[in-house]
């Protein structure tokens, strides 16, 4: 297979352990011959295996707290510095829900938890992109990929308000895709992604029966991390130049099927 990233520079976020999108993501650039640096948020970077990651893929580490302007600012600048030049793709895998943490159900929402949950997953995709516009960080043609799931379209009650705050982001890839598309031919897409089995969501109550159903629902059954990683290359890739401000669904048919027979089987339904 041809290196789809051959020459390309990226930052990463995210990555906390081998289960995580991010961590396949960092995998497969690597391996489509990209140079990267990794982030995270220093508490979570103590909490995952970030330093094994970064000497696989022979990669430097900077940490940045994505809800700090003047963070990110060290980030994008000290990226350049260290992959010589500017930043072709950027993933944003940022997601973190107080609310959900606790348990506390989607109608008794504590706001200043929810305000949380929206600076560090939703607001911190608007902050890295005016921070990365305003030092003209990204190359032309470079490509922003954020990692959201269809509960901001459906109702999952699970979900709570991490379904708003996935809203949210989609909204601002649309709406800061226009203005960087406009200026910069910078692309911004969010991918839609299968249910999970990564640290993050096996932490959501009922999240095992909920993947089951998902994958009885899906024709293609449920996409995998490293099925998701794939498809992000190629969002980084020059082979998707003219494809922006889009919300790409990546969950094996899931989100375009009704019912299937297999799920009216299980209920006894003929």
């Amino acid at each position: 297979m041809s290196k789809l990233l051959e020459g390309k520079r990226g930052i990463i976020t995210g990555a906390l352990d081998q289960n995580s999108i991010a961590w396949k993501v960092a995998e497969k650039a690597h391996e489509h011959g990209a140079t990267f640096v990794l982030t995270n948020a220093p508490i979570a970077m103590r909490m995952g295996e970030i330093n094994a990651l970064a000497e696989k893929t022979n990669s430097q580490i900077i940490p940045a707290d994505a809800t700090s302007v003047e963070e990110l600012t060290n980030l994008f600048t000290q990226s350049q510095e260290v992959l010589g030049g500017k930043i072709d793709f950027v993933l944003h895998s940022i997601g973190m829900s107080v609310n959900i943490r606790k348990n506390i159900p989607y109608t008794e929402s504590n706001y200043d938890y929810f305000a949380k949950g929206i600076d560090v997953s939703a607001m911190s995709l608007h902050k890295m992109l005016a921070v990365a516009k305003k030092l003209d960080a990204i190359s032309d043609w470079g490509s922003v990929v954020a990692l959201t799931y269809m509960a901001a379209q459906r109702t999952y009650p699970f979900y709570t308000d991490m379904a708003d705050i996935k809203a949210m982001l989609e909204s601002i890839a649309r709406s800061f895709g226009y203005h960087y598309g406009l200026e910069k031919k910078v692309r911004i897409n969010t991918v839609s992604q299968s249910p999970t089995k990564t640290t993050a969501g096996t932490g959501i109550k009922g999240f095992g029966d909920f993947y089951d159903y998902a994958d009885a629902i899906a024709p293609l059954g449920n996409a995998s991390a490293e099925d998701c990683a794939n498809y992000c290359i190629t969002l980084f890739s020059d082979l998707t130049r003219m494809v922006t401000m889009q919300n790409l669904f990546h969950d094996g048919g899931y989100s375009s099927t009704g019912v299937s027979n297999i799920v009216m089987e299980k209920m006894g339904i003929e």
